[in-house]
């Protein structure tokens, strides 16, 4: 498959990228695109056949039925890294193998109701949580240890935005193609 065609399977709405300023009006935007996650996710994959949600978006890529696991998996993993971001000063983060949790049992198997349900309640928190940061609370920090680099929970408010637009996009390409 050509280099280009690839990244764009890969990446469908783009990397993400960094604001030079992440004002108020951008962390506003962000934190509702947060929050309206689980909803827009739930109008594309309600009504999806269990053939459809074991189909991979790409070839070589995650099921549909994957990726919705993994967006639990990984913004549960987001929240935690908040509130320990909030409550230890600059904690090392737990690094989670993403590749390995998409392989497990229950993100290949198992129905997505139960994910969809828990992800609304759990971008309810994350939204409320991320509604009453401070300029304080915003700038604080945590070590990745996969980049050795500190991040700021202001930064992580827009990737985890994008992270979300990201898949649920790999979501309605594959739909478009398919034409479901």
């Amino acid at each position: 498959m050509e280099d280009s065609v690839l990244e764009k399977l890969r990446y469908p709405i783009g990397k993400f990228i960094a604001p030079e300023l992440y004002s108020n009006n951008y962390l506003s935007e962000k934190i509702a695109e947060i929050s309206s996650f689980p909803e827009r996710l739930k109008k594309e994959v309600i009504y999806l056949t269990d053939y459809q949600l074991d189909t991979p978006y790409r070839q070589d890529g995650w099921t549909i039925r994957q990726v919705i696991h993994h967006c639990a998996d990984s913004h549960m993993n987001c929240f935690i890294r908040i509130k320990w971001t909030l409550t230890e000063d600059k904690p090392v983060i737990k690094f989670y193998h993403e590749d390995r949790w998409a392989e497990m049992h229950d993100n290949i198997t198992m129905r997505i109701q139960p994910t969809l349900s828990f992800l609304e309640g759990l971008h309810y928190r994350l939204a409320y949580l991320m509604k009453s940061l401070n300029v304080a609370d915003l700038e604080k920090t945590f070590i990745h240890p996969e980049h050795n680099n500190e991040f700021k929970i202001k930064e992580i408010i827009g990737n985890y935005a994008w992270h979300g637009n990201h898949h649920l996009a790999h979501i309605t390409e594959l739909k478009k193609k398919k034409g479901w």
